[in-house]
């Protein structure tokens, strides 16, 4: 039948008779009929049979996309050109060409393409500022890859002031908010935006960096997830959440899903698990979700991994029939709520027991995700309720890679821009880890450590001018702080020992980067908070056998950091100590480790045969966000609080008081005692 469309239709071109609305028709229905091919040739018949006809760039433009969608990808690109020269103010086409530009690795010429469209953007109509919307984002995006926050912030300011009310774009707007340590972050939000809706709107990676409130995390994730995986969006047919585990007593079958597994902050981590699990125990299979990668990493991962599947390409529902097919025990979502996760896949239930873990420093939220794996530190036990998840531990939540590359020369100070003889304090942690409070306690040392420098990443002209006037301002002399330019990951390693002591960010700290300081023999100092990543360097350092190193309040951090870099001695003894434990401390034995998750395998399948898989509680977690949101964590670190949970127990009695709440086994116990004023109050 297609063919005899495609037949008729092109016999109408080269006669003349084939109207502009019968050739859209045709195409569509070839196409519909997988006949992508005799649709892209009947367009181009018709357009070299028609090349005045007045609409003839939406014909090149159509043309284009089924060009692409062969994979013709030159020829696409040129199909775009040409509807823009038959129409210069066709913004589709535009969009189009800058991401077909973009795919191909030319940024600068994508960028310079959105820009001109947005130029020739002169009519207001609802599509053209759906149009505008949508290159700015473009815009936007490509900006923050490229570390242009400035421009990017520009870009969703102006797509905010169109349309107020877009969460992608409030979660892109605070991220590079928080990417320049433009403080306040909620409080330097658009005008048309309140500030408890900017924050509500945070991706929950924001929020972590955001601040120390591990309830309002947990909110904040459950929302998210429910905007990305509405149950009435997802299919039911994937689901093996009652499947058999480890059937006729076979290995158990362990699949890790992550964009990750190259030369990136967690497949350095886990790199050396994947050489070091034992194949008697688990059946392993690797997901790769991520971009291309034929780094070191990729191949030493793709080397050891008995299945190792690229994901990148697959829909939700292609992926999770393979995960079924693969008959996948435990599947590990090592990106939880960060870049390229695919949560889509985890909401089909592939798998009987789902697990969130190392990618995603914090809770899932989700109704699908059935643990979280961390260890003591990182979730104490009267820390479990600010989880979704049914918690497990191992003896170090973090994995770590015993073969790092290192390039076999410290390179001197005089050549990165150190001053020889001085004290210097570190942190190689990324910008939007930086607050204001961690900031002005940083200050505070360096004013009362004269002659000392703070040596961080170089993040971008804007940013590190924007600290300097900081330090400025805080009576420091901006030039104290000392900018590293990102250099190659072996090379970045050798240079850390000329640092003397890594100082810390709350409440989200260093992670891979502590570990890296650590394995270098650089201590580590830190500020404990409440929440998961406030807690993984408290976790390394004392790993490492440092546990001096962890601090519970911001006094005893400024002070210990003080009295470090004037007590050379002390710290002396430190580093010779991290030096000599670190073929035998608990944070670098990845074989400790990976027998130790083994064993949490083995207790998760046996937890499910026996019925007792967890069920995520999810209760009450609008009026948590609500309590979160109109907080001020710009203000005030209410995660140090002594008091915080007393903050959401006054609230939730409140709320409690004007409707009623079930008790959630979190903080609210669903009951109140009556004062003597007759008014109820919270048990």
């Amino acid at each position: 039948m297609s063919q005899t469309l495609f037949v008729s239709a092109l016999q109408k071109v080269t006669t003349g008779e084939l109207t502009f609305n019968e050739l859209i028709s045709a195409a569509q229905a070839l196409t519909q009929a997988s006949q992508i091919g005799n649709a892209r040739q009947l367009y181009q018949v018709w357009i070299a049979m028609n090349g005045d006809h007045p609409l003839v760039f939406v014909a090149h433009f159509n043309c284009s996309t089924l060009l692409a969608q062969l994979g013709e990808n030159e020829a696409a690109e040129i199909a775009l050109r040409s509807a823009l020269a038959a129409n210069p103010d066709f913004t589709p086409a535009h969009i189009n060409l800058g991401s077909a530009m973009e795919r191909r690795g030319a940024v600068r010429e994508a960028v310079e393409q959105w820009r001109l469209g947005l130029d020739r953007m002169n009519a207001v109509t609802g599509d053209a500022i759906e149009y505008k919307i949508t290159l700015l984002k473009q815009l936007s995006r490509v900006l923050t890859d490229n570390h242009q926050h400035e421009a990017a912030e520009a870009a969703l300011t102006q797509c905010l002031d169109l349309k107020a009310e877009q969460r992608d774009v409030l979660e892109q707007y605070a991220a590079v908010r928080l990417a320049q340590c433009k403080w306040p972050i909620a409080g330097g939000a658009t005008p048309k935006v309140s500030r408890r809706d900017f924050v509500t709107r945070f991706h929950p990676l924001s929020a972590c960096a955001y601040a120390d409130d591990p309830l309002m995390h947990l909110a904040l994730a459950n929302q998210y997830v429910q905007a990305l995986t509405p149950p009435a969006s997802i299919p039911t047919h994937f689901d093996r959440r009652d499947a058999i585990v480890a059937p006729s007593g076979r290995r158990l079958r362990i699949g890790y899903v992550s964009s990750d597994l190259r030369a990136h902050a967690v497949g350095y981590l886990m790199a050396n698990l994947f050489e070091t699990h034992d194949r008697n125990a688990v059946e392993v299979f690797v997901y790769y979700t991520g971009i291309p990668a034929d780094d070191i990493i990729a191949q030493r991962v793709r080397a050891v991994a008995e299945h190792w599947l690229d994901m990148r390409a697959m829909s939700d529902d292609e992926a999770a029939a393979r995960i079924c097919d693969d008959a996948i025990d435990i599947l590990i979502d090592v990106n939880g709520h960060t870049r390229d996760a695919r949560l889509g896949i985890f909401a089909r239930r592939p798998a009987p027991i789902q697990v969130n873990w190392l990618g995603y420093p914090g809770t899932m939220g989700s109704p699908y995700h059935h643990y979280i794996i961390g260890d003591e530190h990182t979730i104490p036990a009267d820390m479990e309720h600010y989880y979704s998840e049914k918690v497990l531990r191992l003896p170090c939540y973090q994995p770590n890679d015993r073969n790092r590359l290192v390039a076999p020369q410290t390179p001197s100070r005089s050549s990165m821009g150190l001053p020889e003889d001085a004290f210097v304090f570190c942190c190689f942690n990324a910008a939007h880890k930086i607050t204001r409070f961690s900031f002005d306690r940083w200050m505070e040392i360096l004013r009362r450590t004269p002659g000392s420098v703070l040596w961080l990443l170089d993040y971008n002209g804007e940013t590190n001018a924007r600290l300097r006037a900081a330090a400025d301002a805080a009576g420091v002399d901006g030039q104290r702080l000392v900018f590293a330019q990102k250099i190659a990951n072996a090379h970045h390693l050798a240079r850390y020992p000329l640092a003397d002591l890594f100082l810390d960010t709350i409440p989200y700290g260093a992670h891979t980067t502590a570990s890296d300081a650590l394995w270098m023999g650089v201590p580590v100092i830190t500020l404990e908070g409440r929440s998961f990543a406030s807690r993984v360097c408290g976790s390394l350092v004392r790993a490492a056998g440092l546990p001096e190193l962890v601090c519970a309040g911001p006094d005893t951090f400024v002070e210990r950091a003080v009295a470090l870099a004037t007590e050379r001695t002390a710290l002396a003894a430190l580093r010779q100590r991290l030096t000599a434990g670190r073929d035998t401390c608990v944070l670098f034995d990845i074989t400790l480790l990976a027998r130790k998750l083994e064993q949490l395998y083995r207790d998760m399948a046996a937890a499910h045969l026996q019925g007792a898989r967890p069920t995520p509680n999810l209760a009450n977690l609008d009026a948590y966000l609500d309590i979160g949101a109109v907080y001020d964590h710009d203000q005030t670190e209410i995660g140090l609080a002594p008091n915080y949970e007393d903050v959401y127990r006054a609230a939730l009695e409140a709320r409690h008081f004007a409707r009623p709440m079930p008790a959630d086994g979190r903080l609210w116990d669903g009951e109140a005692d009556a004062g003597a004023d007759g008014i109820e109050r919270a048990a």
